[in-house]
């Protein structure tokens, strides 16, 4: 770890035996991992960007917790081998974060179609995120799902300049019931940049 391959097969998955040996330890790499990949913009929302690894680990726990089996195998990767940055993108799981239950539901009743006013500006230069369409996240009501999969599909001269040292990097929420924006420290910069080729 970390590993910069573009896609998850499953010819990357382990026995869960093999992944029940190295748990622990793998759980604590990960966390690590973690850490310079996640930034909170406002109160309620936090995106986390993701990697192989990352997708690589959310995967083996799915097994090794539910038990599936080799037929749970290709609904986990259905599910999250589309999230492992593809090498001219950034991802993001973006989830709001509430802890009452009451305030979250009220929150997320008011939040449809967040996912179409995320944005990641690089120096000035403004990627639009592509929300997931797996499902949609906005219900008919306009009531928001609570975790958000989003893509930045970068050119390759966005890219470039993305891995230029400190360059700005701010993230942004434009809803109008929730716009806040965070800048990218330049260690998580350093860390995201290792997923763009």
């Amino acid at each position: 770890m970390p590993r910069t391959a573009h896609t998850i097969t499953r010819e990357d998955i382990w026995d869960m035996d093999a992944y029940a040996a190295v748990r622990k330890e793998r759980r604590k790499a990960i966390t690590e991992l973690k850490r310079n990949r996640r930034l909170h913009i406002g109160p309620d929302a936090t995106a986390y960007f993701e990697s192989f690894d990352t997708m690589w680990h959310q995967i083996h726990e799915m097994l090794y917790i539910e038990k599936g089996g080799e037929a749970q195998i290709g609904d986990e990767l259905s599910a999250y081998a589309t999230l492992v940055p593809n090498g001219r993108e950034l991802v993001a799981t973006l989830m709001f974060e509430i802890d009452d239950p009451d305030r979250r539901a009220k929150f997320l009743a008011g939040l449809g179609g967040v996912e179409e006013t995320v944005t990641l500006d690089i120096a000035g230069e403004i990627i639009k995120a592509v929300p997931e369409d797996d499902i949609d996240r906005t219900t008919a009501e306009g009531k928001a799902s609570s975790i958000q999969f989003l893509h930045f599909p970068l050119t390759t001269a966005q890219a470039a300049k993305f891995k230029q040292p400190d360059v700005s990097v701010i993230v942004a929420i434009g809803h109008e019931k929730y716009g806040h924006m965070a800048k990218m420290p330049e260690v998580m910069r350093q860390a995201l940049a290792e997923d763009l080729d």
